[in-house]
């Protein structure tokens, strides 16, 4: 797999040959540096380090540091791993774009979705809940989620209350409708999980 990550700009809509409107999520990805690179015969794999958004040294941990200077190159933000099927052309210091991809593309999309705090089960999970008549003492409850004496237990995956949104989620197979190089823009059909201005890791498999 080889990807770029990048920025989440928004929602907007593109209109396709037969005039139909198109919604597409803008996304700035990259330019990515490569600052490091592992092989089979040292560490049991291929993969190369991409990092994105520079930054100033002062704000890099000591430990960091030496790996972009040993990579002769500026410091980053994020960095992620990728592995592409032939690492021929993937150099420390190469610059990765928006090159990689072309129109029409299926790409991989993982961010951090937003973070919505405690919620009770109908908003998480979806459930019905209780009848709002005025007798009624069960509304927006959990409800009774246990057995009788067999099993006697909580089944794994039951629906309660609880922590909803902030998980790391990836949505696969989303057509990319419109490459703008100069600008390092991808255009993807469809929303994107994460916030505006949030951290995307777009990827797809090496040519």
């Amino acid at each position: 797999m080889l990807g770029l990550l990048g920025q989440k700009i928004g929602m907007t809509q593109l209109f396709n040959e037969q005039g139909e409107p198109v919604p597409v999520t803008v996304v700035k990805a990259g330019p990515c540096v490569i600052v490091g690179k592992k092989t089979i015969k040292d560490h049991g794999y291929d993969s190369i380090c991409v990092g994105f958004e520079e930054i100033e040294e002062k704000k890099v941990a000591k430990p960091q540091l030496g790996v972009f200077k040993k990579a002769g190159t500026k410091c980053f933000r994020h960095l992620r791993e990728f592995r592409p099927l032939k690492m021929e052309g993937f150099d420390v210091g190469k610059d990765l774009s928006v090159g990689i991809f072309k129109k029409g593309d299926l790409v991989s999309v993982s961010a951090t979705t937003k973070g919505k705090g405690f919620q009770g089960v109908m908003k998480r999970c979806g459930k019905k809940g209780g009848p709002m008549a005025h007798g009624s003492k069960f509304h927006r409850t959990t409800g009774s989620v246990g057995m009788r004496t067999w099993p006697g237990r909580v089944l794994p995956g039951t629906g309660m209350a609880g922590q909803m949104g902030n998980a790391k989620v990836t949505t696969r197979n989303l057509k990319i409708v419109e490459i703008d190089a100069e600008k390092n823009l991808l255009f993807v059909k469809g929303a994107l999980p994460g916030s505006r201005n949030g951290l995307v890791v777009v990827s797809t498999k090496a040519l």
